[in-house]
């Protein structure tokens, strides 16, 4: 996911999502630890997703660039 579709979206929107790609990079490696998966880069994508996210959220709490939470 982009980070300008992301920014677009509610804090509780965007902690959502955080909780869905954390289950997902959990499934991911748990498929990938049992019989390996189709698709490796799945997990560095998860996990960049994860790290937007966070890096979003930490600028609205901080007020970097202008942002602020949205509620």
């Amino acid at each position: 996911m982009r980070s300008s579709e992301l920014k677009t979206k509610t804090d509780a929107e965007l902690e959502f999502d955080l909780r869905n790609a954390r289950r997902r990079l959990f499934d991911l490696r748990l498929k990938q630890s049992v019989g390996g998966d189709q698709n490796p880069s799945a997990v560095g994508e998860t996990r960049r997703t994860i790290a937007r996210i966070l890096t979003i959220l930490q600028e609205r709490k901080l007020g970097v660039r202008g942002e602020k939470p949205r509620s």
